[in-house]
């Protein structure tokens, strides 16, 4: 349209139309001019400068609205386009470089600490009395140039391979704990000396992120201003060895009675290893787990040496392990002090390990010597009972001199209330200078029989049946035949009952009154060895890498007194788990640490709990307990529980038995008084008849008995049912098999014995005894894995012997 038909086109009242783009012939933008010469802009045109596929996408989406998510869509590529991501991941790193510099220059080297913050403990009976104070600094520093340069390098192989080169900090380590830290889930090691040494000296073990930062930027800086060999001789003159040895001169002394610059290079890579766990790597008090531990501990130690040049393999492939020397005695701890104040540490350090994340090492450090004030729950008049029956019922008839199997014998004892779990009185030893070793915790002993309960327990909580479809009670009748065969197991097990007598057709009621292996055997195997090595686990025993085989039926596994006191006090406590605590408070300047509640859960039913506990009664009334326990003239009427447990070879007896209101279980334990290996206790005192074999029926129900009888007050069981010998029985006894004749409630006759018997069964377990009656078949296979604990035997031997 020229500028005159413009003029026209204005003039008769119409509107200047769109001028087409000057490089575009017209499109269907325009509208062509209708007859009567008026032109109407529809449309205005695309935009100038996009090209032509833009400007046909523009025209074709004209009038139709926006899609939401297409638009959302494309805000969120605008919004996070890799320039604005880039961009922000370097503003982050600007602001983390910028606030670390700011912490580095805030944070200073701060004093050290270390000495001042060791101050002795307190330790309280129930009562408030004192029980003990220890914290006697043992502590002296030497110069590094004292120590042997291969005793120096055993503390970096052990802990830190790149102490000599690196900045002092191991960023992935510190990493892996502030974000482990800040989730609540603990250490998981990664520091490196030079963190160690400002943990030890500088700062405290407090697992927070603010310690960990400090940490940091101290270790940093200690490591520009300060020699490699300055902050080494400083990470082993303020670390703690255990017994007490504060530095390396303290624990060469306290463990081979050398000073720091006569170490060995062995017996240097001993106090390496030690410094991960010290208690429990103690050769002097280590189970056989920690043996096992700390020995591998050292291996590695010596191991790193030769892969850093520091030792020749050649030298290294002559060392053997030096065993430490026993501790030094000292004053505050003689007697059974020592054991107490041992517990209490172990469970106060157990409690910061689950609370705050702290390695064993890292408890130990913040508990040992550190001005706590520490309350037991021992009351002191049960403990006193309870170190006088021992000494009237067996150590006073101990002499050495005369027999030397009389030095071989070790007791111990716990003594726990069912209704709050507090462990009331304990005997660790005859002195905890003459025998460190706590034999009320220790578990690598074989608890034998004692184990039975459990087997029966788990029948009843699992309402198991017999092969024949019979359900598992106190009247159920097994056959009690010695070294029969058990049926449906996977393993070939024939174990034979103590003497190898024959009791026939009997209830499970007297099988646990004569202890009779064979139907508890057969038992374990009709419930499922799994489940009953399970409800174990639920009522206190650790069963972690144990084999779920029949063998295990005559607990052939390590327990200590301890646990087996938390097992029955669980079925006296009507099925509720109690966990034995000897630890009721911990408090130190602004600080205090509430201990965990003994009481757990129901762990298996009441009625499966009150019926074990009912049926043993009938031990102690007309089993293997009767003479010691039942007929003893103190107990004047008081109900009892209990059973008995008599190990094989006589290495260990037992008497685990309760009231309504105390379960205290005993153990007798036979080790060498040289060598420390188990041995027979056989023979013992000098009193015994006959063979002179020690059963748990013996001088452990004596000491329990003595004690108990003279310290609980009489009462009545509380029991949730019908069965077992506490009441009378309302049914007829099922049978588990045909047997030849329905015997009595309670038999009377004594056992008779197999017409051939074989002979005692060797230590392999491929061999089982045979009798002629019966032939007990040869296992078809061994046990793969036996039980941890350290058990000199084989553990999973089925000879003879138990009861």
């Amino acid at each position: 349209m020229g500028r005159a038909e413009e003029r026209k086109a204005r003039q008769r009242g119409g509107r200047r139309a769109a001028p087409r783009p000057r490089s575009s012939p017209q499109t269907a933008h325009e509208t062509p001019e209708p007859p009567g010469g008026t032109a109407t802009a529809v449309q205005p045109p695309p935009a100038e400068g996009g090209t032509r596929a833009e400007r046909r996408k523009a025209a074709a989406g004209k009038g139709k609205p926006a899609k939401n998510g297409k638009a959302a869509k494309g805000r969120i590529r605008r919004l996070f386009t890799w320039k604005k991501m880039l961009g922000a991941f370097f503003t982050v790193c600007l602001l983390g470089i910028g606030a670390f510099i700011a912490l580095y220059m805030m944070v200073s080297v701060p004093e050290g600490n270390a000495l001042a913050q060791t101050q002795s403990n307190v330790y309280k009976y129930s009562d408030g009395s004192v029980l003990a104070r220890k914290g006697t600094v043992n502590r002296e520093i030497v110069d590094l140039s004292k120590v042997p340069k291969e005793v120096q390098h055993t503390f970096v192989a052990a802990e830190n391979k790149t102490f000599y080169t690196d900045n002092g900090i191991d960023l992935k380590g510190m990493a892996r704990g502030l974000y482990n830290t800040a989730r609540g889930r603990g250490t998981q090691g990664g520091s490196t000396i030079t963190q160690q040494y400002v943990k030890n000296y500088y700062l405290d073990q407090n697992q927070t992120v603010s310690r960990k930062l400090k940490e940091l930027v101290i270790s940093l800086k200690v490591d520009r201003e300060t020699s490699k060999d300055d902050i080494l001789a400083g990470y082993i003159n303020t670390s703690y060895y255990g017994r007490g040895a504060y530095g390396i001169q303290a624990a060469a002394q306290a463990y081979y009675r050398v000073d720091a610059e006569k170490l060995s290079v062995q017996q240097g890579a001993y106090l390496a290893a030690l410094l991960q766990a010290p208690s429990q790597y103690d050769w002097a008090v280590a189970g056989p787990i920690g043996k096992k531990l700390v020995k591998q501990r050292w291996n590695y130690v010596l191991d790193n040496m030769v892969g850093q040049g520091w030792l020749d393999k050649s030298k290294r492939d002559t060392l053997k392990f030096p065993v430490p020397k026993a501790p030094k005695a000292a004053s505050g701890l003689e007697g059974q002090k020592g054991y107490l104040v041992e517990l209490a540490n172990t469970q106060l350090e157990n409690q910061l390990m689950k609370t705050q994340g702290l390695t064993r090492s890292e408890a130990e450090a913040q508990v040992v010597d550190q001005g706590w004030t520490i309350t037991l729950n021992i009351d002191p008049k049960k403990q006193k009972k309870l170190e006088a029956a021992v000494k009237g019922q067996l150590t006073s008839k101990l002499d050495g001199k005369k027999r030397k199997v009389d030095k071989n014998v070790q007791a111990g004892a716990v003594s726990v209330d069912p209704k709050t779990g507090k462990i009331l009185a304990l005997y660790g030893g005859v002195d905890y200078y003459k025998h460190y070793t706590d034999n009320a915790t220790r578990a690598d002993y074989q608890p034998a029989s004692t184990f039975k309960p459990i087997i029966l327990a788990a029948a009843l909580d699992q309402n198991a049946k017999t092969q024949d479809g019979k359900e598992i009670n106190a009247n159920t009748i097994y056959d009690g035949t010695s070294g029969r065969a058990v049926k449906g197991s996977d393993i070939a097990f024939s174990p034979p009952n103590e003497d190898d007598a024959d009791y026939g057709d009997i209830t499970v009621q007297t099988a646990m009154n004569k202890s009779v292996n064979s139907v508890f055997a057969q038992m374990g195997v009709d419930v499922g060895m799994k489940n009953v090595m399970k409800v174990a686990d639920d009522l206190g025993l650790d069963t972690t890498n144990l084999p779920a085989v029949p063998a295990q039926t005559l607990g052939s596994m390590g327990a200590s007194p301890l646990e087996m006191a938390g097992v029955y006090a669980t079925l006296d406590n009507h099925g509720e788990k109690v966990t034995p605590s000897i630890l009721a408070s911990a408090e130190k300047t602004g600080r205090k640490v509430e201990p965990p509640d003994p009481i757990g859960e129901q762990v298996i039913s009441r009625s499966a709990a009150d019926q074990v506990t009912s049926v043993l009664t009938g031990v102690v009334d007309d089993g293997t307990a009767k003479v010691s326990v039942a007929q003893n003239p103190l107990r004047k009427g008081q109900q009892v529980a209990g059973k008995t447990g008599t190990s094989d070879n006589n290495k260990s007896a037992w008497f685990t038995g309760f009231t309504p209101d105390l379960v205290t279980s005993v153990g007798l334990f036979g080790e060498d008084y040289k060598s420390h290996n188990q041995v027979s206790l056989t023979g013992a005192t000098g009193l015994i008849p006959g063979t002179g074999r020690i059963n748990g029926g013996g001088y452990p129900a004596q000491i329990w008995a003595a004690y108990t009888f003279g310290v609980t007050k009489k009462q009545k069981f509380d029991l949730n049912t019908d069965l077992g010998a506490a009441v009378q029985p309302t049914e007829t006894p099922t049978k588990s098999a045909t047997p030849s004749e329905t015997p009595s409630e309670t038999p009377s006759e004594t056992p008779t014995k197999s017409a051939t018997p074989s002979q005692t069964p060797s230590q392999t377990p491929s061999q089982t005894p045979t009798k002629s009656a019966t032939p007990s078949q040869t296992p078809s296979q061994t046990p793969s894995q036996t039980p941890t604990g350290g058990i000199t035997d084989d553990p999973l031997d089925p000879a003879d012997g138990f009861q």
